[in-house]
């Protein structure tokens, strides 16, 4: 008799990918305890691990650099406990966010503490070639900061819409030349390094996501263009295509202008247009009716806001998006309780988010909603 297809969460997991993942569990609670450090009965009762198992994945982790001793912790009986901590800078990783005219380069430690920054102008219209060069160039520079210590990968945060999966580019909004061209590997050829390419906005939300229970929220960025980054069920959601969070090509007005991405009434096109006006609090306005619309359509708990545009009055987005949501629940939307933040930093959220798309990995902390 033929047995039942196992099921995705039946499936078997080949050894060394269960050695990586019961390391990386090891790694993140390493890493959430900071300078304090944890023991090594506290690392196996908190992964359900058995005691010998830690005992060998520490060893491991301790002749790799990764971890060491950080004393001894009184213990209510027996002998005294020993504790280990992570070394935030025995490996790096660097992010990289290439926006539509500028770029901002950071490379980070294992804790995802900023070590080094850099920013310089960008013309993403440019031929590739020279585009390529640039970002080549700051990696560069910025691994030169620590010579001697490894440097995991490169995160790469840019507009999209983009195949997340494969690390190539379609139709930027502004820049359909850039359509199919493949960032990844022209990167990695470049600069020698793995390279993870995604969306700026899951970037940035990627990095939220790793901080402060958040819930189910979205991240809104309002720079040179304007997108989202979804969080749900604690994993960024990319959608099946790798395509989701297109939240500025949404059509609130049938007859609008025309936007970048040739449609018509974008909230996108809206939004900047009051803003390049002046018209502050009407941008807020448009932007906090698209914000209601993904209240009513995800159920989320919480909308954060970012970007260059909105940290230029970051009072006055919070509370033109928050007065909108707030009417659309008063006429029985259901949406009273959602908070709205700012993420702050302008665009570093994004070029750290970039890093994290290489650090979360090590640290079993990333996944996937399709």
């Amino acid at each position: 008799m033929a047995l039942p297809a196992r099921t995705k969460s039946q499936a078997g997991v080949n050894l060394p990918a269960l050695r990586h993942h019961n390391a990386a569990l090891v790694l993140d609670l390493l890493r959430a305890a900071g300078a304090e450090g944890i023991s090594r009965l506290e690392l196996a009762e908190r992964t359900g691990l058995t005691p010998q198992a830690v005992s060998k994945i520490t060893a491991r982790l301790r002749a790799e650099g990764l971890a060491v001793g950080a004393g001894l912790r009184p213990s209510t009986g027996g002998k005294p406990r020993t504790v280990l901590r992570l070394v935030p800078d025995a490996q790096f990783a660097v992010g990289l966010h290439l926006d539509r005219d500028g770029l901002t380069a950071v490379l980070v430690d294992l804790a995802g503490r900023p070590v080094a920054v850099t920013t310089a102008p960008l013309d993403f219209g440019a031929p590739a070639e020279q585009v390529l060069a640039d970002a080549a160039d700051a990696v560069r520079d910025l691994s030169a900061a620590e010579p001697h210590k490894p440097v995991l990968g490169l995160g790469v945060a840019v507009p999209g819409p983009l195949d997340h999966r494969d690390g190539v580019l379609h139709r930027v909004t502004g820049f359909p030349q850039w359509d199919g061209f493949p960032l990844r590997d022209a990167l990695a050829e470049r600069t020698g390094l793995p390279v993870t390419v995604d969306k700026d906005t899951n970037a940035a939300a990627l990095t939220l996501s790793l901080g402060e229970p958040l819930g189910d929220f979205a991240y809104l960025h309002l720079g040179t263009g304007l997108g989202a980054g979804l969080v749900l069920g604690g994993e960024v959601h990319r959608g099946a295509r790798t395509g989701a969070g297109e939240f500025g090509h949404q059509t609130l007005q049938l007859d609008g202008p025309l936007c970048g991405c040739g449609g018509r009434g974008c909230i996108e096109a809206l939004c900047l247009a009051a803003e390049a006006r002046g018209d502050r609090a009407e941008a807020a306005r448009v932007l906090g009716a698209g914000a209601a619309n993904l209240v009513g359509l995800l159920d989320i708990d919480r909308v954060v806001l970012g970007g260059r545009t909105v940290a230029a009055d970051e009072d006055a987005y919070v509370r033109g998006v928050r007065a909108v949501i707030e009417e659309r629940a008063a006429r029985g939307g259901g949406a009273g309780s959602v908070t709205v933040t700012v993420a702050g930093g302008g665009d570093r959220p994004v070029a750290e988010g970039a890093a994290q798309l290489v650090l979360a990995p090590v640290f079993g902390r990333v996944g996937e909603r399709g």
